[in-house]
């Protein structure tokens, strides 16, 4: 039950993290500048982590003999969270999470399929590709029929909806990378012997890039004074280091198909929450029983993939 509520909870905390990014990027002007900050406040709590839990920083030598592409869960991490800073305050908290999680399902089959990154091989079976159909209608019932009804209100399609399939597309784009991340982070864990010291090595990568970055682009580090600040905003760092280190603990204990279902389930309640209220600076936007129904069929089809 432990196990039930923490990742309920983690799950919860993603779009949470995505709109206090999406608000710090307002404060500090820039996307990868706000990134920057997460990945740094997240890499200082996982090593705390780190040495509370493990003891110790040893055994990083161990990925000395691994293939170059272990080092790239960082990279691609950094690609997740500043796709959803940008796509945020274009799509909203639910499509925002959406899109990606389309993306993570079709990455995750191929990955499976294929044993890409030296992951597990599981063929595609009928079950997982009406997994996959599921996934697909709830995307479309999400999205498409919303904006179906939209122009059957206003009778016309303006150039900023037309507009919305590019930041779709790339929502699905960031999704995959996610899924990549994942499973080359589950190898770097499997190597290191922790899956704590992995996801420290990811952020830290992150974070270099990020810093590199800022610094290739000439990022004006300042802080908009005329904006709000709110306590809230310095924390998606340690979501985002909450929300690896509770997958960690809960994944030997219900295994990784449960607790993928379990903090979906948080992660679509937060989002329809976020929606819904306007929380965290969001938009307030009114959750249609169209978006319902196509969560549940999402929901339906993700448990056919991972179960």
């Amino acid at each position: 039950m432990l196990a039930i509520i923490i990742g309920f909870i983690i799950g919860l905390l993603v779009p949470v993290q995505t709109s206090v990014n999406t608000r710090l990027r307002i404060v500090v002007g820039s996307p990868f500048l706000a990134s920057l900050i997460s990945f740094s406040i997240g890499s200082l709590f996982l090593l705390i982590l780190v040495l509370l839990v493990d003891g110790n920083l040893t055994g990083l030598t161990a990925t000395a003999d691994e293939p170059f592409w272990i080092w790239g869960g960082g990279l691609l991490g950094v690609i997740y969270l500043t796709g959803n800073i940008l796509l945020f305050p274009r799509l909203g908290g639910v499509q925002t999470v959406i899109m990606p999680i389309f993306g993570q399902v079709i990455m995750g089959l191929l990955i499976d399929h294929f044993g890409l990154f030296e992951s597990t091989v599981t063929s595609l079976s009928l079950t997982r590709v009406i997994g996959a159909v599921l996934v697909l209608l709830g995307v479309v019932g999400t999205v498409a029929l919303g904006d179906y009804f939209a122009r059957r209100r206003k009778q016309q399609v303006t150039s900023s909806e037309n507009s919305l399939l590019v930041w779709r597309l790339l929502g699905i784009l960031t999704g995959m990378m996610s899924a990549a991340q994942t499973a080359i982070n589950g190898h770097l864990g499997s190597v290191l012997g922790s899956a704590v010291k992995g996801a420290l090595i990811s952020f830290v990568i992150g974070t270099i890039t990020l810093l590199l970055l800022n610094l290739i682009l000439r990022t004006k580090w300042h802080i908009d004074r005329s904006q709000s600040l709110p306590a809230w905003i310095w924390i998606g760092g340690l979501i985002g280091a909450l929300f690896v280190a509770g997958n960690a603990f809960i994944v030997p204990l219900v295994g990784t198909g449960l607790a993928v279902v379990i903090v979906t389930i948080g992660l679509l309640t937060g989002n329809l929450l976020i929606d819904r209220f306007g929380w965290f600076g969001a938009k307030k936007q009114p959750v249609t029983g169209v978006q319902i129904v196509s969560l549940l069929v999402m929901l339906a089809g993700i448990v056919l993939i991972r179960i």
